[in-house]
């Protein structure tokens, strides 16, 4: 397996388990509103990453990685609203909120050190 696959395999699963859950979500005007910005900060981390992982320098990698860190941070405030709008059982997305909050620290730490190497 190459650097960096076992990441954006588990950005391809975070990104289909919102996909699940957005399915999931109540056919109500907040659960539509929910369901459109989940489903597109959700999905959106995969992608940018495999756009990171081709990044042309440095800089553009590190920015590439920010966008990443944001969709994920916006995930996570959605899958918040949806845990205390009791839009779902908070136990159906503990563990997605969970996997969120990690793919947040590595991409926190991987553009720590991507900076930290570009200056050398």
């Amino acid at each position: 397996m190459a650097r960096g696959d076992d990441i954006e395999e588990r950005l391809i699963d975070f990104a289909v388990r919102c996909i699940r859950v957005c399915d999931a979500l109540p056919q109500t005007v907040t659960g539509q509103h929910v369901r459109r910005q989940l489903v597109r900060s959700g999905t959106s981390p995969a992608p940018n990453y495999g756009e990171a992982r081709g990044a042309e320098s440095g800089k553009d990698f590190v920015h590439k990685l920010k966008i990443v860190l944001k969709e994920l941070n916006e995930s996570r405030i959605w899958l918040k609203i949806a845990i205390r709008a009791e839009m779902l059982p908070e136990e159906r997305l503990h563990d997605l909120l969970d996997e969120c909050d990690q793919l947040c620290r590595i991409m926190s730490q991987s553009i720590q050190t991507a900076k930290g190497n570009d200056r050398d």
